[in-house]
């Protein structure tokens, strides 16, 4: 029997999903790190896109941040080694989700409070064109975009006036 779990807009609880077996992949998925922010799950940033399995083969489709991301195979080595050392699970097959685009509603509140922990803004929660994140250090919102080109393709860099510190913040995508 082939049995389907698929996240909406946001990954949904663990206590969601209709069977044991699926309820335990979903929960190893929510233990696999973002390879670029290593204090938030894949499933804290909404790249879960669906979990299937059937006959022990499982498939998980990922929702890529950037389509272009370059960490995207240790993702897949990632998701594929920590599934496959579920009871049960024969094969994992990793799918990226290339025909809808990622945003960053999908991440989750505690997502948002993790990426924060980690010393980076989060977005914000509806687009707003000319004001930019509040600091990531002092918590204070006289900032200023520096460059919308940071480390990553999501991140942008930010110039605080507060505390006069340069910070990274997620860009509203």
């Amino acid at each position: 029997m082939m049995r389907n779990f698929t996240f909406s807009s946001r990954p949904k609880e663990v206590s969601e999903a209709s069977d044991s077996f699926l309820q335990c992949v979903v929960s190893a998925l929510g233990e696999i790190k973002d390879p670029e922010m290593p204090t938030v799950s894949l499933a804290e940033l909404g790249m879960i896109y669906d979990v299937d399995h059937h006959q022990g083969r499982v498939t998980v489709k990922l929702l890529p941040t950037f389509v272009g991301c370059p960490a995207l195979h240790l993702m897949r080595s990632q998701v594929e080694s920590k599934l496959v050392r579920i009871e049960g699970v024969a094969s994992v097959d990793v799918q990226f989700v290339m025909d809808e685009s990622w945003t960053t509603d999908r991440i989750t509140e505690e997502g948002r409070k993790k990426i924060h922990d980690f010393g980076i803004a989060p977005p914000s929660a509806e687009f707003e064109p000319h004001k930019a994140l509040s600091c990531s250090y002092c918590g204070a919102s006289d900032t200023e975009v520096v460059s919308m080109f940071g480390p990553t393709a999501c991140r942008a860099i930010y110039y605080c006036k507060a505390c006069n510190q340069p910070f990274e913040g997620m860009k509203f995508i």
